[in-house]
């Protein structure tokens, strides 16, 4: 059995996994698009999420889980860590100004993007360390 440092950091680093899918797309069509910042995000967040809840739930769909079922075993304990990461990185982006470039081919897209990973990550630990601790959040991968 894994520690709960050890099981907290791989259950961050699945989320992080698919929230990072999901953000990448969003950023890249909103600024592709150049819509503004705050349309941006909530793209990026929304495919965040997306793509967040699709990582969670392939691995209980794959051992026999309905879709519902699975979402039921994990909607919580997912939401939360997905809109904490989401909150961090699209704070990150936004104030090193990833999202408000006019290019995916800027400098700036790539470093506010690359700085967002880790600012997700170190808000999103301690809270699924929290979650796990108390059950709320099954690491199902």
């Amino acid at each position: 059995m894994q520690s709960p440092s050890r099981l907290a950091t791989s259950a961050t680093l699945h989320c992080l996994t698919g929230c990072a899918i999901g953000e990448l797309g969003g950023l890249a069509i909103g600024v592709a698009l150049k819509l503004n910042p705050w349309t941006t995000m909530t793209l990026a967040t929304l495919l965040g999420f997306a793509s967040g809840y699709t990582l969670g739930l392939w691995p209980l769909v794959q051992r026999g889980a309905t879709w519902l079922g699975a979402f039921r075993t994990i909607w919580l304990g997912e939401t939360i860590s997905i809109a904490v990461m989401e909150l961090a990185m699209n704070f990150t982006d936004y104030h090193i100004g990833g999202v408000k470039t006019a290019s995916v081919l800027t400098p700036i897209f790539w470093l506010g993007y690359a700085a967002a990973l880790p600012a997700g990550f170190i808000a999103a630990w301690p809270v699924n360390y929290w979650l796990l601790k108390r059950n709320i959040k099954q690491h199902c991968h």
